[in-house]
């Protein structure tokens, strides 16, 4: 039960796509038709109670729910007939996310519908979620500070809620999440993800929990589940008009898409390679391929092989496929560079020579190295950080993510040619083009 955003960012949409990116089936009862856009909320207009008693009563006697998320009421009237039409059907699993203003300040429940709300749908809840403000009106309590959310929450418990989630998006620093069940307390962590204000949070996180209690989990595992899915929600963001950014509650499917998709074209990469014989490139290390997500941020987002790009005389062999988190090595340099220029997201290490850069030079790639015997101490005792260091020092050296990364090895390092391109298929161009162009200086 929820308003109607024409904009598709929050509201019944939002709710719909959740419940959808979690495979649960979702049932809608509009409550008011709000008129908005990304810049904001224009106008409201509550559909009249008896429209919405009908449409909940139409879903109530169609079967079981096993969960219900209540989002905005509009008025009193409306409070207090969803609360009857609960009582009556026994419904167990009521989630209140308490939509009382939008984000820019427009009022979207009645202060006598506030009032009805704290008195009578209160006690029926089963998980209360509101954001800071929302907490302070409902409670009387002035949250400025973390402390404070425990009073706020425990009168909100005596109000009649089972389960409180005090929404912490709008504190200064990390978005820190309070819950309290009345003996328990948790608070969920998370960092924040750069970029401006989002539209749609919160109807988003309150229905991710909704859909894991209706798939059957219990209420902590419900709100982590659910926190971890509004991160990767908020870092999907789509911006669709000329204000706030929309939340992406599909983004785990998209991702899910987009890493078969990414999988299929590495494997038509590499056959390609294959056909160019580029043996002749290939270092006594070997070779990988790393291909990162868009938005990539962690080693699970970059593709990779497990057992790396054999040589096999002029040829190549791929002993195991590739898989996402396969090599932490490419991964840690394409999440490094990506951090300078996210358009770039595809790497293949190369062995190095001097003919090489100058076939690299004679095609007009940017080119930059490192030296790792300038390589700080305290990099050099990390595992794995050589890499990250001489990828960014680089990058930060020319001022811009190069064509070419390369080093003239060290103490037991190989020295190595790195590729960097935008996609598979771009790296794949330029590798067969330094491999022709090499092929001519050796003949």
């Amino acid at each position: 039960m929820a308003g109607f955003d024409p904009s598709g960012g929050a509201g019944l949409q939002a709710d719909l796509k959740t419940f959808s990116a979690f495979g649960v089936s979702g049932k809608t009862v509009v409550t008011s038709i709000t008129i908005q856009n990304t810049m904001g909320v224009a106008g409201v207009h509550d559909i009249l109670p008896e429209v919405v008693e009908q449409q909940l009563n139409a879903i109530l006697i169609d079967g079981k729910l096993d969960a219900i998320k209540i989002g905005m009421l509009g008025n009193a009237s409306i409070v207090k007939l969803v609360v009857r039409l609960l009582r009556r059907y026994r419904i167990k699993k009521i989630i209140v996310d308490p939509v009382i203003y939008s984000s820019s300040g427009k009022s979207l429940l009645s202060t006598s519908g506030v009032q009805i709300l704290k008195k009578e749908l209160l006690p029926v809840t089963f998980l209360l979620t509101p954001n800071l403000k929302e907490a302070e009106i409902l409670s009387g309590i002035k949250i400025r500070q973390a402390a404070d959310r425990i009073r706020a929450a425990r009168v909100l418990i005596k109000m009649g809620a089972k389960n409180i989630l005090i929404k912490g998006g709008h504190l200064k620093g990390k978005p820190q999440d309070f819950f309290f069940n009345g003996s328990r307390s948790l608070c969920l962590d998370a960092d924040r993800i750069p970029g401006g204000e989002v539209h749609g949070t919160g109807c988003t996180f309150a229905s991710a929990i909704t859909a894991c209690l209706a798939n059957g989990m219990d209420i902590v595992s419900s709100v982590k589940e659910a926190k971890e899915f509004i991160g990767i929600s908020i870092i999907g963001s789509v911006n669709s008009g000329k204000g706030l950014a929309q939340v992406e509650p599909m983004t785990s499917l998209y991702k899910n898409a987009e890493r078969y998709s990414m999988s299929q074209r590495v494997l038509r990469a590499v056959e390609i390679l294959k056909d160019g014989c580029i043996g002749g490139l290939i270092p006594e290390v070997q070779s990988n391929i790393g291909f990162g997500l868009e938005n990539a941020l962690t080693v699970g987002d970059v593709i990779g092989f497990p057992a790396r790009i054999v040589k096999c005389g002029e040829n190549i062999v791929i002993p195991s496929p590739p898989c996402f988190g396969g090599s932490r090595h490419v991964a840690d340099i394409v999440l490094t560079f990506m951090q300078f220029d996210p358009s770039k997201r595809a790497v293949m290490n190369i062995k190095y020579n001097a003919d090489l850069i100058k076939v690299c030079k004679s095609l007009k790639f940017s080119l930059a190295s490192f030296d790792r015997a300038k390589e700080p101490k305290k990099i050099r005792s990390l595992e794995g950080s050589s890499l990250e260091w001489g990828t960014a020092f680089s990058i930060r050296k020319c001022g811009f993510v190069p064509d070419i990364i390369y080093d003239k090895g060290g103490m037991q390092k190989e020295e190595m040619i790195r590729v960097i391109a935008d996609d598979i298929e771009s790296l794949v161009e330029k590798i067969l083009k330094i491999h022709r162009r090499y092929l001519k200086i050796l003949t």
